[in-house]
C-alpha cells in the first residue's frame, strides 16, 4: 500500500498529540513533517519533548513549513490545528497548490463570514477558500468527503448536540424553539495554555457554567440544525467546565411535535445511523467512560413526561477533534472509515 504523505501544522496541543498517535497507527499515513509555534526558539523542539509519549515513535523535529515545502516533500494532506484566525493565512496557500486539507480550526466551519466576524472578533482571513469547505461530519456528508479539498473539521460541543438532535429533525418531530443544549467538558477542551479558569486550583472540585449565550459553537450548532431541518433553528446552549481531564456530555431537551415513545426513537435513532459505525444506539444511560479514548458517540433516547431527552456522549478529544478528522481523511483517500479508530 502505497502511503499518503501528511503534515500536521501547529503540532504542540493536545489535539495535535491525540492526532500524531492515531496516525502513527495508521497503515496508509506517513507522517512527513510537523511545525509548531514552539518552533520560534533558538532550538526547534522534537515532537517528542512536546508530547513525551511519542518518544521513540516520532523523533521528528518540528520546522517552519511552508505550502512550498510541502509541494516539493510529495505532502498530499495536511492536518491544520492551529488557532482560529491562524489556521486561514496558512491554509489557504495549501489550498492553492493543491494539497487537500483537514482544519482542525473553527476557521471554515461557518459558511457565512459576517456570522464569523460577529463571533470571532475579527473579519474572515480567506474568503476565497470558504466556499470550498465541506463540514466533516461524516454521518451527515459521507457523500461530499470523497471529493472535497478543504474539510471543516467540527468542535466537539456541535458533534454532540447535532448528532443527537439530526434523527428528530429529519423526522420534523420536535418544535423547533423548544431545543436546550446543556453541555459538560473535561478542562482539556479548553486546549494546552493554562488559565486564571482552568488552573488546577480553579477548576479542580468545581463545576462552572461559562460564555453563557456568546459561547462560539452556537453558531456552528444552529447552521448545522438548520441544515438539517430545512428552516431556521435556534437553540439555547450552555456549556460547563467539569473537573477531569477528558470527556463531553450533553443532554439534549425539546418539545415533540407528535406522541412518541421511547420505542419509536430507539427505531428511528438506529435506522438514522444504520451506516454511521462511531454512533452507538441504546437504552443503558451513557458516562463519559464509556467512550473514554474511542471515536463513539454515544446516544440515548428517552421521553420524560411531556419532552424529548437525547443523552450524547464522546472523548472530546478524540471523537470531538482528532479522532474525526481522521476518520474524515479515510474518506478523503479511500481507506476503511474505521482505519486507526477501531
Amino acid at each position: 500500500m502505497e502511503r499518503v504523505k501528511v503534515a500536521v501544522l501547529g503540532g504542540s496541543g493536545y489535539t495535535a498529540g491525540e492526532l500524531l498517535e492515531l496516525l502513527l497507527r495508521h497503515p496508509g499515513a506517513e507522517i512527513a513533517a510537523v511545525s509548531s509555534r514552539e518552533e520560534t526558539r533558538a532550538a526547534a523542539p522534537l515532537v517528542s519533548d512536546l508530547h513525551p509519549r511519542l518518544r521513540g515513535r516520532l523523533d521528528l523535529a518540528c520546522e517552519t513549513l511552508t505550502a512550498d515545502d510541502c509541494v516539493q516533500r510529495g505532502i498530499q494532506c495536511v492536518f491544520g490545528c492551529l488557532p482560529h484566525g491562524a489556521s486561514a493565512a496558512a491554509i489557504g496557500p495549501l489550498l492553492d497548490r493543491l494539497i487537500r486539507v483537514i482544519d482542525l480550526s473553527a476557521d471554515y466551519r461557518l459558511s457565512d463570514p459576517s456570522i464569523y466576524a460577529e463571533w470571532y472578533g475579527h473579519p474572515h482571513g480567506d474568503l476565497g477558500h470558504l466556499p470550498w469547505a465541506v463540514y466533516g461530519l461524516p454521518e451527515l456528508f459521507k457523500d461530499k468527503l470523497p471529493a472535497a479539498r478543504l474539510v471543516a473539521n467540527p468542535g466537539c460541543y456541535p458533534q454532540s448536540a447535532i448528532l443527537g438532535l439530526a434523527p428528530l429533525l429529519h423526522e420534523r418531530l420536535i418544535d423547533l424553539a423548544s431545543i436546550i443544549i446543556d453541555s459538560k467538558s473535561g478542562v482539556s477542551g479548553a486546549g494546552r495554555n493554562p488559565s486564571p479558569t482552568t488552573h488546577f486550583p480553579e477548576c479542580n472540585e468545581s463545576v462552572a457554567a461559562y460564555n453563557v449565550g456568546r459561547h462560539r459553537h452556537t453558531p456552528e450548532i444552529e447552521q448545522l440544525l438548520t441544515h438539517v431541518a430545512g428552516q431556521p433553528v435556534q437553540a439555547l446552549f450552555t456549556p460547563h467546565l467539569i473537573p477531569m481531564d477528558r470527556g463531553l456530555f450533553s443532554t439534549l431537551y425539546a418539545q415533540p411535535t407528535r406522541p412518541v415513545t421511547e420505542g419509536d426513537l430507539l427505531l428511528l435513532y438506529r435506522r438514522f445511523y444504520a451506516d454511521a459505525p462511531f454512533v452507538r444506539i441504546g437504552t443503558r444511560l451513557p458516562s463519559t467512560k464509556d467512550t473514554l479514548r474511542t471515536n463513539y458517540c454515544d446516544l440515548v433516547p428517552r421521553v420524560v413526561r411531556d419532552r424529548i431527552v437525547v443523552l450524547s456522549c464522546l472523548d472530546n478529544l478524540r471523537r470531538g477533534a482528532s479522532g474525526v478528522a481522521v476518520q474524515n481523511f479515510n474518506l478523503m483517500f479511500g481507506f476503511p472509515e474505521t482505519t486507526a479508530l477501531d
